[in-house]
């Protein structure tokens, strides 16, 4: 075989090169949405990143719309692509969310409850009803709800044994605690009981916590909520987040997209959960999401 010329050496060196190559070029990964799937933490309970709330006003907004209303809404959330729904035991919509889910396979989506801790009740009752008014045989996740004074991983402890009770018989798959206010929150790092933290998120601290729980703008204190937030993620929990529209004050669209764009970008939270009473209202939050995280 005669040898090749030099031409012809640099141009089959070339084309072998280029062959070679196309496998390590770099790949643009797909855009970040919100109704991709991501993982809660060490949890490994799966949800889409924008969750369905039904508790606005303690789901007075949702339960005014009347079952057959809510059940379009939450039906057109579902084939819109959210597959994540959240409730509480003290809000008004838990039998109409369960009422809205018959028909969809269990597995096809994911629920999230609360449990308000008062000194009396039974929590495996309240865990048992919840069951009940759901239509399910399990939660996949439960939070002790609004936990609001420093002392409350002391004053909730039999709550949070009721809550282990009950994950040890798989009729609660993850659990964790939403909090008000900064000494309630500031008992979430370090905590080897939770697995999941609810924490309000926003922009600019509207509605989200400070000195004491109550529902106040507190600005001053929004970057030691940020700071809270990477503790927890450090340790492995995983952070859901409300009040991201301000508890409905954010009138102006610009906002409620900021507020977005901070809580994914800036605070690094998993997914939000946003309360929905008509559907122009979840074709905006996906949006809202979906640029947030572009």
């Amino acid at each position: 075989m005669s040898p090749l010329s030099r031409r012809e050496f640099l141009k089959t060196s070339l084309a072998a090169g280029a062959a070679g190559s196309v496998g390590t070029l770099p790949l643009h990964a797909s855009p970040r949405k919100a109704t991709d799937v991501v993982t809660l933490g060490k949890t490994g309970i799966q949800v889409t990143r924008l969750a369905f709330g039904t508790g606005t006003n303690g789901g007075e907004v949702q339960s005014s719309l009347g079952q057959a209303e809510f059940t379009r809404l939450v039906h057109y959330a579902y084939d819109r692509g959210i597959r994540f729904f959240e409730t509480a035991q003290g809000y008004t919509t838990p039998a109409m969310l369960g009422e809205a889910l018959k028909g969809y396979p269990r597995e096809s989506y994911q629920l999230m409850s609360k449990l308000s801790t008062d000194e009396t009740s039974d929590p495996q009752k309240r865990i048992d009803d919840q069951r009940r008014i759901l239509h399910t045989d399990y939660l996949d996740i439960m939070l002790l709800h609004w936990q609001h004074e420093a002392d409350w991983p002391v004053t909730s402890k039999r709550w949070m044994d009721g809550i282990d009770e009950a994950q040890s018989k798989q009729m609660v798959k993850a659990r964790g605690a939403s909090v008000h206010g900064l000494p309630a929150l500031r008992q979430m790092p370090g905590n080897q009981w939770l697995e999941i933290a609810m924490i309000r998120m926003n922009h600019n601290g509207t509605r989200m916590d400070g000195p004491s729980w109550e529902d106040n703008n507190n600005p001053n204190d929004r970057d030691e909520v940020v700071g809270h937030v990477k503790q927890v993620k450090q340790q492995g929990m995983g952070v859901i987040s409300m009040k991201l529209a301000g508890n409905g004050t954010f009138t102006r669209h610009e906002d409620r997209q900021t507020a977005m764009r901070f809580a994914f970008k800036t605070a690094g939270i998993d997914c939000a959960t946003v309360g929905f009473k008509n559907t122009q209202e979840i074709d905006e939050a996906i949006d809202n999401m979906n640029v947030a995280l572009a």
